[in-house]
């Protein structure tokens, strides 16, 4: 835990510096296929008040989802894309806000490309991300594989559905971990796991139902107050075999919605 406290107070210390001009100490680097992560990427900066930078394809990608799927295979494959090059020194920077949308469970191929040309060894990293479902706990796994000489801290992600929440979430997120000064109110702790009533199975069920790639049967679940409703952590039967577990929002006013699944 004392290491864990260090390692926050030394990235806002950084941070405060490049929020300040004093020394670019901060940057936001990231790619974007769709704007969702370009969206969060341009909250975390505008927040952090820090230079951004944008990877891009030298042969962008196509909007059409089959076509990014099929090249995306090709790229997974071993024949990563090429990259435009980067007009940012690096060497200047000590904090990297890395963004990217996750695909096949993982960082985007560009950004492969990008961790791969890149020297990044003694960096602090902070990962963030869009996904349909999910993917940046897997993807900040694969990010500590790949840069096994960076520090990578904890990160945010978002599904590309729920872009209306970014503005209060990221101020939640850089505050509540440190990386910007403010008050915040912590979150309480999820209620102990238990079986899920029928009421909540009907819950989970709104929320997930036209999300196709979901289908699946609550099992049990922790909940959770939070600003404007509550939050629940459903541990869930998927019909193929398997357990994921599930993170559902149930607002004031509205609808409810899975805004994570872990598998």
């Amino acid at each position: 835990m004392k290491k864990v406290i260090i390692a926050m107070l030394a990235v806002m210390a950084l941070v405060s510096c490049a929020g300040k001009g004093a020394a670019s100490k901060a940057i936001v680097i990231y790619y974007s296929q769709l704007n969702s992560t370009k969206a969060v990427a341009e909250q975390i900066a505008s927040k952090l008040d820090i230079p951004i930078v944008s990877i891009e394809p030298v042969v962008p990608y196509d909007d059409d989802f089959n076509a990014t799927i099929q090249r995306g295979q090709k790229e997974m494959a071993g024949a990563l894309p090429e990259i435009k090059p980067l007009n940012v020194k690096l060497e200047d920077y000590d904090v990297i806000f890395l963004g990217y949308p996750i695909w096949f469970g993982t960082y985007a191929t560009p950004m492969m490309t990008f961790l791969k040309e890149a020297n990044l060894a003694g960096k602090k990293i902070v990962p963030f991300c869009s996904f349909g479902s999910g993917g940046l706990n897997t993807s900040v796994n694969d990010l500590k594989k790949a840069l096994p000489d960076s520090e990578i801290l904890p990160g945010y992600g978002v599904r590309a559905a729920r872009v209306d929440a970014i503005p209060a979430e990221i101020d939640y997120f850089l505050k509540s971990n440190g990386y910007l000064g403010g008050d915040f109110t912590p979150l309480p702790d999820f209620s102990a796991q238990a079986p899920a009533t029928e009421e909540q199975k009907a819950l989970f069920h709104a929320a997930v139902d036209s999300y196709g790639m979901i289908r699946a049967e609550a099992e049990s679940v922790g909940v959770r107050d939070i600003p404007g409703g509550k939050e629940y952590f459903f541990t869930a039967r998927e019909a193929m075999g398997g357990t994921i577990q599930v993170y559902v929002v149930d607002p004031d006013s509205g609808d409810p919605e899975f805004t994570q699944v872990l598998r």
